[in-house]
């Protein structure tokens, strides 16, 4: 999902997989935690011209542009994962240390940016909490798609 090429990847997964064999993703939604994450990143340090995001991989009209004509089939999935954290902040400073989009984003900023990065980061964890003891407990929606070869 995270490739500069969508169609590209898209052509490859189908090209190395056998006919009558199966293509399995799971990708990041875009309305999910992790699809919102991704658009706070946007929104503090925009993509390059042309690049499209890689939630479209998680959408099923994304999905059926990317791999329906080689497919006999695609069926799909909404599934979440359960994530949990000490607290807001240690997520916003885990994911600025050691998740890519995040931290390269990080780096692109000035000292105050990545203060601004950081407090949204903490509010979109705060946001979707659902614990109540200071910790983080979140749900991550991703969509699953099983890829029938033609």
């Amino acid at each position: 999902m995270f490739t500069a090429d969508h169609q590209r990847a898209a052509d490859e997964l189908l090209r190395v997989c056998r006919s009558g064999g199966v293509v399995g993703l799971a990708n990041w939604t875009p309305a999910g935690f992790v699809g919102q994450m991704l658009k706070l990143v946007g929104r503090h340090v925009p993509p390059p011209p042309g690049v499209q995001p890689p939630t479209r991989w998680g959408t099923e009209d994304g999905i059926r542009e990317l791999l329906g004509a080689g497919t006999a089939e695609l069926t799909f999935t909404t599934a979440s994962v359960t994530e949990r954290f000490p607290s807001p902040e240690f997520f916003a400073d885990f994911f600025l240390n050691y998740y890519g989009p995040t931290f390269k984003a990080s780096e692109a900023l000035s000292q105050e940016g990545r203060r601004a990065f950081r407090d949204d980061l903490i509010d979109l964890a705060a946001n979707s909490n659902h614990a109540t003891d200071g910790t983080l407990i979140s749900d991550w929606e991703f969509l699953i798609t099983v890829a029938a070869r033609a």
